[in-house]
């Protein structure tokens, strides 16, 4: 049947409607289908009106709930120890959960079914607790433009600074923390932006105020006015103790209660949003430059460049199994983490070792910097208020990947339970990545050698509002394992008043009347590891001079030594730890068990993330740092407990939307305790991100900015296991210009 296009964001494909519990699953982490989800849907419903007294279901998330890990490991038939025999393979019972509000009452469930045949039962339905929040979904971002714009008051607003009705766009965005509201409203903040044109950037055209609007009950329920800057003379205004000259129209940053005229509150008149245009759809910035009668040109000067590879790619794939140059790993769409890296082993000539059982984001937030109200309020969690997988784009051959391209799909729940379907979700390609190594004997006729790295690459590119997210899980030849996470898309800007340039000490002013804030963007990634089996070690090392042996001693005469200091993490308590920039710290996850033939030391893989590892900086008990707990170190060690409804998996907790502290079952309070963490199977938390000051060129759309994340093998091979792959001779590279010799040796000489 043909997916519907009805009510379609522009990041997905189409709707599916039509049930069905097959086709089923080649492998136990294969993602519930299109079918599957609406065929879980009715299950869900049919119990629902038998079984309880709830009204009328709103499904936000469906998911598949994955089996237990040793399970799914016997299944695959991979060795919980490197070198010992798989367990027996067990039946694996495919099972699903999902999350729904009661649309009439606003409670929210959480229910689990399990697949008997070809009909989904269901096993459990669970009424959250008051103030538990599931993610907020697409339709529920898009409803709140409905509302916004049905609203008396907000059209008034508009209108007062010659904003029309139907000018009127609204990025929805979770509360954040305002206590003002009860916990258990569904709300969300409407962040507004006017459009004069249906394509135009409307992000250059914020709005001076903010709606709050509830989700169940479809109304504005209160509206803010954030107060604005002025100069101030040196030693005076708001924050003269702090050596900043700038003044605060309110005075304080303190919320004013609800029964306060919010207008009257911030203590500053009412402005227009800023009326320039500036566009990034190449057609728009030519029609607006014309009419200023100016002349706009792409850029005409560049070759093409094309990705060739005429004999076909050299990777494999079943299903969403994935095989290339000695790596198998499974790669999945999940509406939450987005992109999820499952079941990684690497064939060690001929023997299978584990490596990665799952890898994923697991949480971000995006703290911003403002402290006047209601700007505190902006700290998203991408992850775990909106979902990545639910914000993905379908991806386009030749423009966000290149050369010789698979995909795969990916779906997610509509409210009413059919599912919005995104074809080509996940992109696997595989490109250079320069020299993998290379040798020459400088001797006289000495010989050299020189080998081209190969990489095979899994993206997903993220949409959430006005950022880009772009994902790229990246396996290499010599068997590292990197993540990169690249920034870019629109800054989330504010008004200023045009007539009267702003002095916020928190923001850049890039372009006139447009105000782009302070923020961070904070990622949590979770590494579920299995090196060489299930129990592993987190060690942590520093790089220190040689202890009480100064220069000129006779164990330190050169004053030179210097030694790495390594540190089982071997107590629950000891989970969270800092980086430390003079030690050079650094950490690996190693298996004590199994030892290197020649440094004897554990097989690992070592953690390379140090130029990411940005501390959270707003206060150790701010709004932010108590529900995003995971901000507070750079890397957490947690053993694995698997319950009826799987592993630990989401740091900040799992339903993280107007939480107002870190919840219980969260990583803050997993690391409290004794349990012990030698040999175990464990999961490893990485926080890494970017601080980000806003400049003139991040406008009107930010070039990329990166977080890389490595993992690489650290006494795990016996020796550099690229030595087998071919030196490259690429017979149709050839020089530019005709200066040289184009018959030179390309990568190796011989005698």
């Amino acid at each position: 049947m043909p997916l519907s296009n009805e009510g379609v964001p522009g990041t997905a494909t189409g709707v599916e409607t039509h049930p069905a519990a097959l086709p089923g699953y080649r492998h136990p982490l294969d993602p519930l289908t299109p079918e599957e989800l609406v065929a879980v849907s009715l299950s869900v419903r049919k119990y629902t009106v038998a079984k309880t007294d709830i009204k009328a279901v709103r499904f936000i998330t469906i998911c598949l709930l994955p089996p237990p890990k040793r399970n799914v490991l016997a299944y695959l038939g991979i060795p919980l120890k490197t070198g010992e025999q798989p367990q027996a393979a067990p039946k694996i019972v495919r099972r699903a959960e999902a999350d729904f509000v009661d649309a009439v009452t606003g409670t929210s469930y959480n229910t689990v079914l399990s697949l008997k045949g070809n009909e989904w039962e269901v096993a459990s339905i669970d009424k959250l607790p008051d103030g538990a929040q599931p993610q907020i979904s697409v339709e529920e971002l898009l409803l709140c433009e409905d509302i916004i714009r049905a609203d008396a008051r907000v059209i008034q607003l508009a209108k007062e600074v010659g904003v029309e009705k139907d000018q009127l766009f609204a990025d929805g965005w979770a509360i954040g923390y305002d206590d003002r509201f009860p916990q258990k409203q569904r709300i969300q903040q409407a962040l507004l932006f006017a459009r004069f044109g249906r394509h135009e950037n409307l992000y250059a055209h914020p709005m001076d105020f903010i709606p709050v609007v509830d989700s169940v009950a479809r109304k504005v329920i209160h509206i803010d006015f954030p107060p604005e800057y002025t100069k101030s003379a040196p030693g005076q205004g708001s924050f003269a103790s702090s050596g900043i000259n700038a003044q605060l129209s309110s005075d304080v940053t303190t919320p004013p209660s609800l029964a306060e005229d919010a207008l009257t509150a911030s203590k500053r008149a009412r402005f227009p949003p800023p009326l320039g245009r500036h566009d990034f759809l190449p057609d728009l910035i030519q029609e607006n430059l014309e009419k200023e009668g100016k002349k706009f040109k792409l850029r005409d000067d560049l070759k093409a460049l094309h990705v060739v590879q005429p004999e076909g790619v050299s990777f494999k794939v079943k299903g969403h199994e994935i095989e290339w140059q000695k790596w198998k790993l499974h790669a999945s769409f999940h509406h939450r983490e987005g992109l999820v890296i499952s079941t990684v082993t690497y064939n060690d000539d001929g023997v299978v070792r584990p490596i990665v059982y799952r890898l994923s984001l697991a949480e971000m937030v995006v703290p911003y910097a403002a402290p006047e109200h209601p700007h505190p309020r902006k700290f998203a969690f991408d992850s775990g208020e909106y979902g990545m997988g639910t914000m993905a784009n379908e991806l386009s051959i030749g423009c966000d990947c290149l050369g010789q391209i698979h995909y795969l799909p990916g779906a997610f729940a509509k409210h009413d339970g059919s599912a919005f379907v995104i074809k080509n979700v996940i992109c696997i390609h595989e490109e250079d990545a320069g020299l993998l190594w290379k040798h020459t004997d400088f001797r006289v006729g000495g010989r050299s050698h020189a080998v081209r790295a190969r990489r095979l690459v899994i993206q997903m590119i993220c949409t959430l509002a006005n950022y880009e997210y772009i994902f790229n899980y990246r396996f290499y030849q010599d068997g590292n394992i990197e993540l990169e996470i690249r920034l870019s898309g629109i800054l989330q800007v504010y008004a200023e008043d045009p007539k009267k340039p702003s002095e916020s000490p928190f923001a850049t002013t890039v372009a006139p009347g447009v105000s782009a804030q302070y923020h961070q963007h904070i990622f949590s990634v979770r590494v579920d590891s299995m090196i060489d089996g299930l129990a592993n070690t987190v060690v942590e090392t520093d790089i220190v001079p040689l202890l009480d042996a100064s220069t000129g001693s006779p164990l330190n005469h050169a004053g030179n030594a210097f030694t790495a200091r390594a540190t089982p993490i071997v107590k629950q308590s000891e989970g969270g730890r800092d980086f430390d920039l003079s030690t050079d710290r650094r950490w690996a996850i190693t298996n004590p068990s199994k030892k290197h033939p020649a440094s004897g030391k554990p097989t690992g893989y070592g953690i390379v993330s140090k130029g990411t590892m940005t501390p959270l900086m707003a206060r150790p008990d701010s709004w932010v740092a108590r529900r995003a707990g995971f901000t507070r170190k750079a890397l957490w060690v947690v053993r694995d407990e698997e319950g009826p409804k799987g592993s630990r998996i989401w740091p900040s907790g799992k339903y993280v939307p107007g939480t107002r502290e870190f919840p219980q079952d969260s990583i803050v309070n997993w690391v409290k305790g004794d349990e012990n963490l030698d040999g175990e199977d464990l999961l490893v938390y990485l926080t890494a991100g970017i601080t980000h000051i806003p400049r003139p060129e991040d406008w009107p759309v930010m070039p990329m900015e990166n977080v890389n994340i490595l993992l690489r093998p650290v006494h795990f091979f016996t020796e550099n296991p690229a030595m087998d792959v071919p030196g490259a001779n690429d017979t149709r590279s050839g020089l530019a210009f005709p200066n040289g010799d184009n018959n030179a040796p390309c990568c190796s000489s011989a005698d």
